[in-house]
């Protein structure tokens, strides 16, 4: 069985796929985005051989990482133990188990997005990348399926096409910890443990689609990892709830070491590959990068739709080295959480963010880091700098100052919020973004008309 081609293969369904942007204004004449997606559309086919394979070989890597009877081993206490943050699958078991895990949720997210029939677009490619990357620190295949459930019951309840609704069961597994948690780690017998935990996940993924069409409106898609947002305050209330009847669950803090060169030389050619691919796609040129780059990012900028796949998978390389560099640069390790956070970046480069709008970001939480208590290579540091990318929409509409402020705003708040919900949202970022996003948007744009009301009235006197 193949995947179903939507569009499919021919030069009229590529001119459906691709669309034209809202304001002409931003148009680059040069690098025409219409016609950049039209000769750098890919296939569905395509698009989903180059995940299939991605997931396989992530897999076949663990293997030359640890043995086959270790992996086995890592992948029970993956998914039988408790994985709110900061859980490192590396720590918590082992490269290879945890590599084999990554591959295996990469490919049954694929599954999910072959069963619902959705086309494979810059969203569905950010929701598989995320989902991939927090594989590494926190989701596995027993914390998710019950959250995609709830959000196809969903559908079903509201007579939807699970594919209309099936980006948003990807990212609301972030809730996956809160799974676990309860079926592993609240003092309950398994039997009962199981069965609330799994209905929880249920209920989660029932609720998260509405309210976060809602919580949208809060920051008008300024922070890109809406979803998060919307699991953080899911998670505070259950946590609230929880807290109630004498439960105490806190965050925690495992973390792996020693694994760094070998990590970086894995992505490193990761993202060579991609580059080589989307220039290849982009017949070695580059084409729709210009027009992509002057995209301010904010929800929902698909940027395959309207740069091409070419120029979108050349973005998305350039992030994943941008990412890795950074982590490096500060002197940080290459462990679990980081790749997710790297691997999120590279998701989210086809749809949102790109090297204008995330360097000032990156910029400011680093700079903040200089000054306050915290070391900029800590993990934590170093992941609300990869994750606090979220608010690259702020620097791409507001520019440079603002997105430097949105970051060193990020990272005094993000360090401070997660005791709300306990690490059971694993979009802690998010959560904080959503929050800095609808602080500084506002703001922002009192302080414009401020200034254009001066000068028209400069202009009078």
């Amino acid at each position: 069985m193949r995947f179903r081609f939507t569009p499919k293969d021919t030069p009229r369904e590529a001119a459906a796929y691709c669309k034209k942007p809202n304001d002409d204004g931003v148009r680059n004449p040069g690098s025409a985005s219409d016609d950049a997606c039209l000769t750098s559309y890919v296939p569905q086919r395509f698009v989903a051989a180059f995940f299939l394979c991605l997931g396989v070989f992530m897999m076949l890597l663990g293997f030359a990482f640890d043995t086959p009877q270790a992996i086995w081993r890592g992948i029970v206490v993956i998914l039988t133990s408790p994985a709110n943050l900061i859980t490192d699958y590396f720590a918590l078991a082992n490269v290879g188990a945890t590599l084999v895990n990554a591959g295996f949720m990469l490919l049954f997210t694929l599954g999910v997005i072959r069963i619902s029939g959705a086309t494979i677009t810059g969203a569905v490619i950010a929701g598989l990348f995320t989902v991939t990357g927090f594989s590494f620190f926190g989701k596995n295949v027993l914390n998710t399926l019950p959250i995609v459930l709830g959000v196809y019951a969903y559908a079903k309840a509201l007579r939807l096409p699970f594919s209309s609704v099936v980006v948003q069961s990807l990212f609301a597994t972030s809730l996956g910890p809160l799974v676990s948690e309860i079926c592993f780690n609240v003092g309950l017998p398994l039997l009962p443990a199981l069965v609330l935990g799994i209905a929880s996940g249920v209920l989660v993924g029932f609720i998260i689609t509405p309210l976060a069409a809602h919580f949208l409106k809060f920051h008008k898609g300024y922070s890109l990892y809406n979803v998060g947002f919307t699991a953080g305050i899911i998670g505070m209330v259950f946590m609230a709830v929880l807290r109630g009847f004498g439960i105490q669950i806190e965050t925690v803090t495992i973390l792996s070491a020693g694994n760094t060169l070998p990590l970086a030389i894995v992505l490193y050619s990761l993202f060579a590959c991609m580059m080589l691919i989307g220039l290849q796609i982009n017949h070695w040129r580059v084409k729709g990068l210009a027009y992509l780059l002057s995209l301010p990012g904010a929800l929902s900028t698909d940027f395959t739709a309207l740069a091409g796949f070419g120029a979108t998978t050349i973005n998305m390389a350039l992030l994943g080295m941008l990412g890795t560099s950074y982590t490096l640069a500060v002197g940080g390790e290459l462990n679990g959480p980081v790749i997710g956070g790297i691997l999120t970046m590279v998701g989210f480069g086809a749809y949102g963010k790109h090297i204008r709008n995330v360097v000032p970001v990156l910029v400011g939480v680093f700079l903040v880091n200089l000054i306050n208590i915290h070391d900029a290579n800590a993990t934590f540091a170093i992941l609300a700098a990869l994750f606090g990318t979220t608010l690259a929409p702020i620097a791409g509409q507001y520019g440079v100052v603002a997105g430097v402020i949105a970051g060193a705003l990020h990272m005094s708040l993000v360090t401070n919020i997660g005791f709300l919900h306990a690490g059971m949202n694993l979009y802690n970022n998010g959560f904080s973004g959503g929050f800095i996003a609808a602080i500084i948007s506002p703001l922002w744009e009192a302080f414009s008309r401020m200034r254009v009301d001066k000068g028209k009235a400069g202009k009078r006197r």
